[in-house]
């Protein structure tokens, strides 16, 4: 959620970019920008971006992975080991 603290008019960022930029570096956190007092934009640091990205390209083969196994896709993970212990030549003793 957004905080009330990181909603900004687009005139003031305009005006006071390097300050909205400072903080958004060091907070991490995106700061909605409003039109008319409407919001209108969400911007956010390039790294804190990223790390959404791949917070939701994670979730999302979590997903996939999750349905494959609701439709019987996939074999079972000690048929899985097996295998690989057998290629990797690990010897369960």
């Amino acid at each position: 959620m957004i905080s009330t603290n990181h909603i900004f008019s687009l005139t003031d960022f305009q005006r006071n970019t390097k300050a909205h930029i400072q903080r958004l570096k060091e907070s991490g956190k995106p700061e909605v920008l409003t039109v008319n007092g409407q919001a209108e934009l969400v911007v956010q640091d390039a790294s804190s971006y990223q790390a959404l990205i791949d917070k939701l390209e994670a979730i999302e083969g979590i997903r996939q992975g999750l349905a494959s196994m609701q439709r019987g896709e996939g074999r079972p993970i000690e048929d899985f080991f097996s295998i690989f212990e057998q290629k990797q030549g690990i010897d369960k003793k």
